[in-house]
């Protein structure tokens, strides 16, 4: 189990790491929460909003507050920063690199065995497109998962089909009737959502993320 610490501001972090809260401070236009000469994954808590339509709020939540401290002419540069497609492509690929992070650390603490790689300049192709983002992988055994987001960053690299901000796929070696593609859209909320493209267009949430790692750990129940 996950063990959670309220901050201040509201939001549940997942000390899974072993690494305490300090403060939430907005690094690269993505709130996370700092604690000692590292800094810990933010995940939000389980609430009528979806995780990471909470973790999109705290992030601009901290860039409303850092804005107004600096003055009234920062104000419109946040609502600027506000509707930053960047900002979003951010938001939600790190939340979902992160979360997977989080619980393959969780299930390593719970006795397996998981190695966690992660590279920062992974290219990956999606129909005639190639997405440039981060690849996450962790392996258990002879069992391996890949999570890999990104979009394209020049022209050449294409588009993201359906209007979509990002592309992301969740893919088990060996193991194909488990892979799910996903598109990061805007929600009506203004914040990032993961839909899925394999699975009659529903949303990722936390318990999708810990369905695909007890599948790496070969624990589906």
């Amino acid at each position: 189990m996950m063990s959670r610490n309220k901050p201040t501001a509201g939001i549940t972090v997942i000390s899974g790491l072993k690494i305490r809260y300090d403060r939430v401070i907005l690094i690269g236009s993505v709130s996370r929460i700092v604690g000692g000469s590292s800094s810990a994954v933010m995940i939000p808590s389980a609430t009528d909003m979806s995780e990471l339509d909470e973790a999109w709020a705290a992030a601009l939540s901290e860039a409303e507050r850092r804005a107004r401290l600096a003055g009234r002419n920062e104000v419109a540069e946040y609502l600027s920063l506000k509707n930053s497609n960047d900002l979003l492509r951010k938001a939600g690929i790190d939340w979902l690199i992160a979360g997977f992070t989080v619980l393959a650390g969780d299930a390593n603490r719970a006795g397996a065995s998981i190695q966690i790689l992660k590279d920062n300049e992974h290219r990956f192709r999606t129909g005639s497109s190639t997405m440039v983002g981060p690849l996450l992988t962790l392996t258990q055994g002879v069992r391996r998962l890949y999570v890999e987001a990104g979009w394209p960053r020049v022209p050449r690299d294409g588009v993201v089909r359906g209007g979509g901000l990002a592309c992301a796929n969740i893919r088990h070696m060996g193991i194909r009737a488990a892979n799910e593609e996903f598109l990061l859209t805007k929600s009506p909320t203004g914040a990032p959502a993961w839909k899925s493209l394999s699975k009659n267009q529903t949303f990722l949430h936390e318990s999708d993320m810990r369905r695909h790692i007890a599948i790496l750990v070969d624990q589906r129940r």
